[in-house]
């Protein structure tokens, strides 16, 4: 067994442990809900490209510390960037969550908590999700003054229907385990009486059952089936922020009150 450990920040780190066919990734910064940092966000890149090096890797399962899975990227490091530094950090934070979704391998999110904003996202962009009771979803960026790109808004869209994606977005509102499982965000949820990881890696164990010619074959047709998204409105910026108020949202946040926007998109 192969065990690789990186430290990113004094108290965040991304685990992989690898064996019996396995690659399981640790989101660990427990004391801030597996808030990921800008170096946390690069380290996952990294670790999702190593990832396909190992021919004896058949199933990768993606999951975080304690009874968190990941509450987003970490909004106090962005008070204190600039507005040039902020958009550095959501190209790293889409740069890891693409490398994931586009790893020739079958991919399984445990959700075991809050799967907020990016790590929403981050959830979405693994194959299959097994969540619990304490599962919640939801991408309150509304109060922050982000503007999803459009593959953060197709991630959604393409699993709950643009209707449903816009009423998350409007709302700032979270789902329930419950709602999760009913719109299809959760493939599987785990009794409470059993536990998160042991049911996942039973998952896992059925998964490496199949022929990972088949897997991989649908894997790559239904990403074929995934046309990108074009809007007459489009004006062709990547930008995941407003300028105005994402500096706002992001003071609010940490000044604990109430935003006051000023912008109008």
């Amino acid at each position: 067994m192969r065990v690789t450990i990186s430290q990113v920040e004094a108290d965040g780190k991304i685990i992989l442990q690898e064996s019996a066919g396995l690659a399981i990734v640790t989101i660990q910064r427990p004391r801030l809900k597996n808030a990921i940092t800008s170096g946390m966000w690069r380290e996952l890149a990294e670790i999702g490209r190593l990832i396909p090096e190992n021919p004896k890797t058949r199933v990768v399962i993606l999951r975080g510390s304690k009874d968190q899975f990941c509450s987003g990227s970490d909004l106090k490091e962005f008070n204190q960037m600039s507005i040039n530094e902020a958009h550095e950090a959501f190209r790293l934070m889409e740069q890891a969550i693409s490398t994931f979704e586009k790893l020739p391998l079958p991919t399984i999110a445990a959700i075991n908590g809050p799967a907020l904003g990016a790590g929403f996202v981050l959830s979405l962009a693994c194959d299959l999700r097994v969540g619990t009771s304490k599962a919640k979803m939801g991408i309150p960026v509304g109060r922050l003054g982000i503007t999803l790109n459009q593959m953060f808004v197709k991630r959604i869209a393409d699993l709950i229907g643009g209707s449903r994606t816009m009423d998350l977005v409007y709302t700032g509102r979270l789902l329930d385990a419950s709602e999760c499982c009913q719109l299809g965000l959760v493939n599987y949820m785990v009794p409470d009486d059993e536990d998160v990881d042991h049911f996942t890696l039973r998952l896992a164990k059925k998964v490496m059952e199949q022929s990972p010619a088949s897997l991989l074959a649908v894997k790559r047709s239904v990403a074929y089936n995934k046309p990108a998204l074009s809007f007459p409105w489009d004006t062709g910026t990547a930008s995941s922020i407003d300028a105005n108020d994402f500096p706002e949202g992001v003071r609010s946040f940490v000044e604990k009150r109430k935003p006051n926007f000023k912008g109008r998109g």
